[in-house]
């Protein structure tokens, strides 16, 4: 990389108000302030985030998740039910360039700051609105969290063992990332169309639809052949073996043999070639019309390895495996350690180091940065007021003392 820590961002002048709640549309802030943008986290004055309690709290009070997803952020407390507030975030959204909300739908607009009525204070406002059903449809109003996205969504179906209890699909909070990630998408994209109109736009994102967009071919399987995809457990329909398999000390590999190159070097390093002649399961049908054997033999041979000697020998003959690793065996991964996948930060006076995800994606000439952890509650209001919007000190005490801010 020829960039420095001082390098120009490419979102640098770029304004964000960050409105939301949790996790979905602040992860979108979140990655516009990492590459650059000014990201004004507008909180209640009382409590302020609910992400401030969400995880393992801190000995600040707010939580270690607070701490890595509100990073790069201003925290400005003001309250949109009452009259003063409302004018006031009125007065920011003239100066800003995205608003990102995840409220109900009408939620907004029942407080006097909806899209139409911000949309007339600023033209060229781009409007992220993230919601569990989205701004239409019958569901629209209903409330929505991302465990209750990868059940509408269909991911949640296909989670677990056959004819098991359904589970969670990795993290709870999954489709909130993903939301984001597309909300972000969106965002950008709305920035390129006004940098070439002059126009703002708002991007309606729904945490069901992330989830539904990414499970591959489900639905034309399903419109085709009337295909209803169950749960498989750890290994899927179309490759074999390619699924979770235990090795001799208690831990796991994952491995994935989509080709029959693959499983042949996968059957050199079990030391059995002939598995993948063409008189045994040389060829995809093969395994895959006799895939409770196949997986039986590679569960075998995992069994009678631990992982690390198991790993160093696909890795040796280039076959597709990898560890299922906790979160302690990332801590001491060297690919992770290598890439800086994990950045360390002071936790202030209170002598705690915090570590978090870094930056992603990842840039030759402007990488993003993390110049902060979640800030306190209320820890800009003063400046921001002050130096964007010009209030006085009287009056920003007069607004502080009616518990506008």
């Amino acid at each position: 990389m020829t960039a420095t820590s001082n390098s120009p961002l490419p979102l640098a002048g770029i304004r964000v108000i960050d409105v939301a709640t949790v996790i979905a549309a602040p992860y979108c802030a979140g990655i516009l302030g990492e590459f650059g943008a000014e990201v004004l986290k507008v909180e209640h004055p009382i409590g302020g985030d609910a992400c401030r309690r969400f995880g393992t709290p801190t000995s600040r009070g707010d939580t270690l998740t607070w701490l890595s997803e509100a990073r790069n952020k201003k925290s400005v407390t003001i309250d949109l039910h009452r009259k003063e507030g409302v004018e006031l975030f009125k007065r920011l959204v003239a100066e800003t360039d995205i608003v990102c909300e995840n409220f109900r739908p009408g939620t907004l607009e029942k407080w006097g700051v909806g899209w139409e009525v911000l949309r007339a204070i600023n033209p060229r406002l781009i409007m992220l609105r993230l919601s569990g059903y989205g701004q239409t449809g019958p569901y629209k109003d209903r409330p929505g969290f991302a465990r209750i996205a990868h059940a509408v969504g269909g991911l949640a179906y296909l989670a677990g063992m056959p004819k098991g209890t359904p589970v969670t699909p990795g993290s709870t909070t999954l489709g909130d990332y993903m939301s984001g990630l597309y909300g972000c998408i969106g965002v950008l994209l709305a920035l390129r169309h006004r940098q070439k109109t002059g126009q703002g736009q708002y991007i309606d994102t729904a945490l069901y639809e992330s989830i539904f967009r990414c499970t591959d071919e489900l639905a034309p399987a399903y419109a085709m052949y009337g295909t209803v995809r169950e749960r498989r457990g750890p290994h899927i329909e179309s490759g074999c073996p390619y699924g979770h398999f235990p090795t001799k000390d208690g831990k796991w590999v994952a491995i994935a043999c989509t080709t029959d190159k693959m499983f042949a070097r996968l059957a050199n390093a079990m030391g059995r070639p002939e598995l993948a002649s063409s008189s045994l399961y040389g060829e995809q049908k093969a395994r895959l019309d006799n895939r409770s054997d196949v997986n039986e033999i590679v569960r075998d041979w995992c069994g009678s390895l631990d992982r690390e000697a198991l790993l160093a020998r696909c890795h040796a003959h280039d076959a597709p495996a990898g560890p299922l690793n906790n979160i302690a065996d990332i801590f001491g991964n060297r690919q992770f350690h290598a890439r800086r996948n994990l950045v360390a930060f002071d936790l202030g006076d209170q002598g705690e180091t915090v570590i978090i995800p870094n930056v992603l994606p990842r840039l030759s000439e402007t990488p993003g940065r993390i110049e902060s952890l979640g800030p306190s509650l209320g820890q800009h209001t003063d400046a921001v007021l002050g130096d964007l919007l010009g209030l006085s000190e009287q009056e920003i005490a007069s607004l502080r003392e009616k518990r506008v801010i």
